[in-house]
């Protein structure tokens, strides 16, 4: 049991993500069915398939952070010393973190503004759309805090054996 605790909890953006993906995808087809078949379409699947893909979109990117599957270009950053390289390392940290942190406060207030706007089909608050934004940069921001603190140690534990 414990086991299958860590594994959801470790992988908690990958199964969530996952689970908004394949909601879309059996959504679209199936209306996409019923349109063709039946002539008839469920008038609320285009929107659940929207918000869906919205929270794969934002907790998929921070899933993909996680294991830094991220773009980068660190050409010059590996041609550094080894030294310098970590000194970049870390700036970069600090600098993602601020901005990192900036856009998850931005979400907030963002989601905040529009708790009151209804959406167009289903009528529920655009905060079950806008909350993607907090969930994923939320995880962006802690996941950059857990690099971040690993670099730090990583730098104070090769410090002490040298």
């Amino acid at each position: 049991m414990k086991a299958a605790m860590t594994y959801f909890f470790k992988n908690l953006e990958e199964i969530l993500c996952s689970g908004f993906l394949v909601t879309m995808i059996v959504l679209v087809i199936v209306n996409v069915f019923l349109r063709y078949l039946f002539n008839y379409s469920i008038f609320w699947a285009e929107e659940v398939a929207t918000i869906c893909f919205v929270w794969c979109v934002f907790v998929g990117a921070s899933a993909t952070y996680k294991h830094k599957m991220d773009m980068g270009i660190d050409v010059l950053v590996t041609k550094a010393s080894p030294k310098v390289e970590k000194i970049i390392r870390f700036v970069v940290d600090l600098v993602l973190l601020a901005i990192n942190g900036y856009i998850f406060y931005m979400a907030i207030v963002f989601t905040n503004i529009a708790w009151v706007k209804p959406t167009a089909v289903l009528g529920i608050s655009s905060a079950a759309v806008n909350s993607a934004l907090i969930v994923g940069f939320g995880l962006i921001t802690l996941h950059t805090v857990r690099f971040l603190v690993r670099d730090i140690m990583e730098y104070l534990s090769k410090g002490q054996t040298e």
